[in-house]
């Protein structure tokens, strides 16, 4: 067999067999999830040792979300809510530049404190950032798509 890296994926992207490996578990767990209802599974160890597991709804759907991810052949990196990031990492998170992060902090768009002459954003305001930002353009465009539906009727 071969021998696996142990690197975190936030580090690296997954291999093959990680991949196949990700995408024969999501199948497994995606056969069994039903709506928002708990999933029961039961691990095997070894030849006669069979341990039942219960996944809390949102517990299945989060490992669902990581295994989409890993066989895609994507890498992901988990953050805590209630993390502290640097400049740096929030305006990665955000997918824009440091100096444009630093911006929307200094104009009071997304919460930060300072540690010495640093400044830092908690995960949970970055994300609610995220989210509200996402929800804006989302209802921009589709703003956009009626106007243009409306336009064609002309």
């Amino acid at each position: 067999m071969m021998m696996q890296a142990k690197e975190a994926f936030a580090e690296r992207l997954p291999d093959q067999v990680e991949i196949e490996n990700a995408d024969s578990l999501r199948r497994i767990l995606a056969s069994q999830v039903n709506g928002d209802e708990a999933v029961e599974l039961s691990l095997a160890f070894g030849e006669k040792q069979i341990e039942p597991v219960t996944l809390a709804p949102a517990l299945a759907a989060s490992l669902m979300e990581l295994l989409r991810l890993v066989s895609s052949g994507r890498g992901f990196r988990m953050i805590p809510v209630d993390a502290e990031l640097t400049t740096q990492q929030a305006a990665d998170l955000l997918n824009v530049s440091r100096p444009h992060l630093v911006k929307l902090l200094e104009d009071g768009e997304i919460a930060f404190f300072k540690t010495g002459r640093h400044r830092r954003v908690k995960a949970a305001d970055l994300f609610e950032y995220k989210k509200k930002r996402d929800t804006d353009r989302s209802d921009a465009l589709s703003d956009l798509a009626a106007m243009d539906m409306e336009s064609d009727l002309l």
